[in-house]
């Protein structure tokens, strides 16, 4: 039987890759007085409903995803939280 889980999917930047959006947030808080920022970096959070098997199934089906549209694996990283919906 088929089981719903909600995912939450996290892309970041690699530490490598410069990210010019954090560094203009980061010197916009510091211009408005927030001098104890240290670093800034920007990313994209996801969640998604999606139906599986089992967790195994939706756990390999989130990484083809994030792998082949969500990610830009070559200069992002991603990593997800996933739970299983209860059901009524």
């Amino acid at each position: 039987m088929a089981t719903k889980y909600h995912a939450r999917i996290y892309v970041t930047l690699r530490s490598s890759v410069l990210d010019p959006a954090g560094t203009a947030v980061e010197s916009g808080l510091k211009q408005m007085g927030y001098t104890e920022v240290e670093s800034v970096r920007i990313g994209k959070y996801i969640e998604m409903q999606l139906t599986a098997n089992n967790e195994d199934e939706a756990k390999q089906h989130l990484d083809e995803m994030c792998d082949r549209l969500l990610a830009n694996t070559v200069i992002e990283n991603y990593c997800f939280e996933l739970s299983e919906l209860a059901t009524v």
